[in-house]
C-alpha cells in the first residue's frame, strides 16, 4: 500500500487540490446566487446564473474544440491513418485498478549485452522469441513511467543474423499487458515489416518468418496503432544482419538506442508520470535518454587503451534526429545510416541518426579516461542524453599530454 501511495502521490495531491478548488468555486457561486436572490425572485435567481454559466462553458470549450471525447487529452484531434495517440479513459482506469499487478523492473538494457559474431559461412535458420510486456520502471530518481517493452527492457534485445538466413520470429504478449502489440522489423522485405501478421492480444502468441536479404543494422518497433505512442513508451530495438563474409573483428561491441519520453509532469517531477500525447505531437519531450532511462550506460561500458570499439547506435525517435558524438574520440569508420556494403566514412566527428534509423561507428581507444557519449544537440544533456565509456591503460604522452586541474569541463 505504501509503494502504491509513493507512485501515485503526485496525482493524488493534485486531485485533492482540484477538489479544494472545486469546493471553493461552488462556495463562491453560492455567495453570488445568494446576492442575486436579494434582488430577484426565485425563477431569475436560478435561470440567469445557470444560463450565463452554460454559455460561458460552451464558448470556452465546445465552440472551437468540438465535443469532448472519453480520452486523454479530451479535445485532441488527429488525422493519421489509424487511431490517434490519445489514451482511452477506460484504459487509464484499468491501469490504475491493476497497478499492483505490474512488474517493477529495471528497464535499462545493458549496452554490453551484445550477441557474439555469427562466424558461419553458410545460411542457417535462426529462431527469435520476443515477449511484449508492460512494466513500471524508474526513469530518474523518484520518477516512474509505465514502459511498454520487448523482453522487459528498453531497447529490446539486439537480434543478430546473417544475410541469407531464414529468421523465425515468435512474439508473445504477456498476460498482464493492457494493450495489443506487434513487431515491425525494418530488415523484413514484406508488408508491414511483419506487423500485419504479428498482432497479439494479451496472453496470445504468433510466429512468422522472413529471409534476411540485405545486410545492415535495422530498427524494429511496435507498429500497432498508435505507432508513435507505442514507440515512445519504449517499444523499439535493433536487428543486425551481418554480410556473408561477416564484419571486421573488433575488441568491444556496445548496443545503444536513443529515445524520447513524453510525460504530463515537467522534467524531474516525481511520482508516476502519465503519457502526454499533446507533447508528443508537438515534439516536446521531457526526457531524451539512452537505453530507456537517465544514466543507463554508466558503469556498464568499459574498454582498454588499444581496444577497437564498435557501437551499434539507433534512434527510437519518435520526433528528433540524433547528432551522435563521443567526446574525446574521432570515429575511424562510420557506416552512415547503418548501411553495410559500401565503404564507410572515415575520420568523422559527429554522425546524424534519423528517427527510426541507425548507425555503426568504430574507433580505437588511444588514451585512458572517461569518454562521454552525447547527442550533440547539447541542450539534451540536461534531459538525460549522455553516458560514459570508461577506458583503462597506460598513457601515451605523444598522443595526449596534460594535467587535470580537477575542475569540471562541463561534461
Amino acid at each position: 500500500m505504501f509503494e502504491l501511495f509513493f507512485l501515485l502521490r503526485i496525482p493524488l495531491l493534485q486531485t485533492i487540490g482540484l477538489a479544494i478548488l472545486t469546493i471553493a468555486a461552488f462556495a463562491l457561486l453560492f455567495i453570488i446566487l445568494y446576492a442575486i436572490g436579494k434582488h430577484f425572485g426565485m425563477f431569475y435567481k436560478i435561470i440567469i446564473p445557470g444560463a450565463v454559466i452554460a454559455l460561458g462553458v460552451f464558448l470556452f470549450f465546445f465552440s472551437t474544440k468540438g465535443m469532448p471525447s472519453l480520452e486523454l487529452p479530451v479535445f485532441l484531434k488527429t488525422f493519421g491513418p489509424a487511431a490517434g495517440p490519445q489514451l482511452p479513459l477506460k484504459n487509464v482506469f484499468t491501469f490504475l485498478k491493476n497497478i499492483k499487478k505490474y512488474e517493477k523492473a529495471d528497464i535499462a538494457k545493458d549496452p554490453s549485452d551484445v550477441p557474439g559474431a555469427i562466424g558461419r559461412k553458410v545460411p542457417a535458420e535462426v529462431n527469435v522469441e520476443i515477449e511484449t510486456k508492460e512494466v513500471i520502471g524508474e526513469m530518474a530518481p523518484g520518477v516512474f513511467f509505465n514502459y511498454w517493452t520487448y523482453n522487459g527492457q528498453v531497447p529490446g534485445p539486439l537480434i543478430r543474423a546473417r544475410a541469407g538466413d531464414k529468421v523465425n520470429v515468435t512474439i508473445k504478449n504477456h498476460p498482464t499487458s493492457l494493450h495489443m502489440h506487434n513487431i515491425d522489423l525494418h530488415a523484413v522485405n514484406g508488408p508491414g515489416g511483419g506487423a500485419i501478421v504479428s498482432n497479439v492480444d494479451p496472453g496470445e502468441s504468433k510466429t512468422f518468418s522472413f529471409k534476411a536479404l540485405n545486410p545492415g543494422l535495422y530498427v524494429y518497433h511496435c507498429a500497432h496503432p498508435n505507432v508513435a505512442a507505442h514507440m515512445t513508451h519504449g517499444m523499439y530495438g535493433m536487428i543486425l544482419i551481418e554480410p556473408e563474409e561477416g564484419l571486421p573483428e573488433v575488441d568491444k561491441e556496445f548496443y545503444i538506442m536513443q529515445g524520447e519520453f513524453y510525460s504530463s509532469g515537467a522534467l524531474g517531477k516525481k511520482g508516476l508520470q502519465i503519457f502526454d500525447a499533446k507533447k508528443m505531437l508537438d515534439g516536446h519531450p521531457e526526457y531524451i535518454v539512452f537505453n530507456g532511462k537517465t544514466e543507463s550506460l554508466n558503469g556498464k561500458m568499459k574498454a582498454k587503451v588499444g581496444d577497437t570499439v564498435r557501437l551499434y547506435v539507433g534512434n527510437g525517435g519518435v520526433n528528433l534526429l540524433s547528432s551522435f558524438h563521443v567526446i574525446g574520440e574521432i570515429f575511424d569508420n562510420v557506416y552512415p545510416e547503418a548501411a553495410i556494403g559500401s565503404e564507410p566514412n572515415k575520420n568523422v566527428q559527429t554522425t546524424t541518426i534519423p528517427a527510426g534509423g541507425a548507425s555503426i561507428v568504430e574507433f580505437k581507444i588511444d588514451a585512458p579516461g572517461r569518454y562521454v557519449l552525447v547527442d550533440h544537440a547539447l541542450a539534451r544533456l540536461d534531459r538525460g542524453a549522455w553516458g560514459i565509456l570508461e577506458a583503462e591503460g597506460e598513457e601515451n604522452k605523444e598522443i595526449f599530454d596534460g594535467v587535470e586541474d580537477g575542475k569540471s569541463a562541463g561534461h
